[in-house]
């Protein structure tokens, strides 16, 4: 597997600098018994309450972008506290990023206290999104009712040969996609809206329209 070490400590002060360095050994180590290749190592100082980090947005980055596999973190506190931690133990369970620490040697095992706040959090999330989606699909048949033709504003139908493109609402894509949703996401979607698309022909479209 391709992983991400990520390392963290609270403050600038002098002797955090051994901590960040210690954390990032013990994570290189913990790779090589797994046998993982580490593709990026990321560092940072600052609180495990803020959630507006540069760090933890590389980080995510990295996993939106299907670039790596796994996360490396000394143990769950470098990675957030509260709320913040729980954020984004939701944020990387929907990535389906698995998560190793150094302190268990293997594979992190939520407390049942977490992992009851994370299905609650699931739960209100999908509901969420088939209130969402719902609304969406209720807005564009009235739309289509009233005229609208979603076709024309697909980009590059004229370069289509060969068999029909499917059409779907690009615009649409455009917009869940800077509500940071993954393209997973966005086809399942797109799916309830029924427009019966895959997630390759939804990336497709979505770099067809940024080209653009």
């Amino acid at each position: 597997m391709k992983a991400i070490i990520y390392c963290r400590v609270s403050t600038d002060k002098m002797t955090q600098e051994t901590s960040l360095s210690r954390q990032k050994d013990e994570l290189l180590k913990l790779a090589g018994r797994h046998q993982m290749e580490v593709i990026e190592c990321i560092e940072e100082k600052a609180s495990g309450y803020e959630i507006n980090r540069d760090g933890i947005f590389a980080m995510l980055e990295f996993f939106s972008e299907e670039k790596a596999d796994c996360l490396l973190i000394q143990d769950e506190t470098r990675l957030g506290r509260g709320n913040t931690k729980i954020a984004l133990f939701h944020q990387l369970h929907k990535l389906k990023i698995p998560i190793y620490t150094a302190i268990h040697d293997g594979e992190l095992e939520l407390s049942e206290s977490d992992s009851m706040v994370l299905q609650i959090v699931g739960i209100v999330e999908e509901y969420q999104r088939k209130i969402h989606n719902a609304k969406i699909k209720r807005g564009m048949k009235r739309a289509i009712e009233k005229g609208y033709n979603p076709s024309k504003n697909l980009s590059n139908q004229h370069k289509a040969i060969g068999r029909e493109r499917l059409e779907f609402p690009i615009e649409e894509v455009v917009r869940l996609r800077q509500n940071n949703l993954t393209f997973e996401e966005i086809t399942k979607t797109l799916n309830g809206m029924g427009f019966h698309v895959s997630k390759a022909t939804v990336h497709r479209r979505y770099q067809e329209y940024q080209n653009t």
